[in-house]
């Protein structure tokens, strides 16, 4: 299907606003059907879009993962951005409180979930404070990194949480840049495929489509009972002699 199709989809005219939250590494891990050990073992860093206030890169570090995370919101700090996903926690718990079923991972108490995401925030502050070149100042469409630089790239709660903000003509060319900012052998992985209303991506065919016009190969991973992942690669295997750059190359910016 030509990817013109997407520009005849309808997106809703207002935009919601984007919730700044601050998951923990486990939290990633189960969202995106990972382990600790498949991220220790990982040939170069990984890329968090949007990173917000999550402690994966923090975290992550302790595995010998190395992870640059990029958001706009980086530009504020790494205490307003804390104090704005503070918000998003509020937010969050209300909304457990009136719909536990779609909010609440299974099996996890609210009180003990949202602590969760207490720590993760505070780990953030620190270590986006200590270590602020890890943390891009940078939105999509257009990230600030060269070609292939990284090993796995993660994407969670904006391209398909927000229709209102990413239509599909927005959803293809943010997942164009995520895929070009992956190295050849490595993959994105992108998370949910509903918005903020539980609602499925409705054009999810047409979109993929679109995507093997650009020579991007794509599928939909399932992680637990109803979760599923995004995972897209380069259509064509790695060039022969392919190498990742070094890792002082691989993330320096544009």
């Amino acid at each position: 299907m030509c990817p013109t199709t997407l520009a005849r989809l309808s997106r809703p005219a207002e935009a919601p606003p984007v919730l700044v939250t601050s998951r923990p590494l486990d939290e990633y891990c189960a969202c995106f059907g990972l382990t600790r050990v498949e991220l220790a073992r990982l040939p170069g860093p990984v890329l968090d879009c949007p990173g917000g206030a999550a402690a994966l890169a923090a975290e992550a570090r302790a595995l010998g993962c190395e992870v640059v995370a990029a958001d706009p919101g980086y530009a504020l700090g790494p205490h307003r951005l804390a104090a704005l996903a503070a918000d998003g926690r509020a937010t969050m718990a209300a909304a457990i409180r009136r719909d536990p079923r779609r909010h609440l991972p299974a099996l996890r108490r609210p009180e003990k979930y949202l602590r969760s995401w207490d720590r993760a925030r505070r780990l953030f502050t620190a270590d986006a404070t200590a270590h602020p070149d890890r943390y891009v100042a940078a939105a999509l469409p257009r990230l600030p990194f060269a070609d292939g630089t990284f090993a796995l790239t993660l994407s969670s709660y904006l391209l398909f949480a927000y229709p209102a903000v990413f239509g599909p003509v927005e959803q293809l060319r943010a997942l164009r840049e995520l895929v070009r900012v992956t190295a050849p052998d490595g993959e994105v992985r992108v998370f949910p495929l509903y918005d903020e209303r539980g609602r499925r991506c409705p054009h999810l065919t047409e979109l993929r489509a679109a995507l093997r016009h650009h020579r991007i190969a794509s599928r939909v991973l399932r992680t637990g009972a109803t979760g599923r992942v995004l995972v897209l690669r380069p259509a064509h295997p790695p060039r022969p002699g392919y190498r990742p750059a070094a890792r002082s190359e691989r993330t320096a910016p544009r």
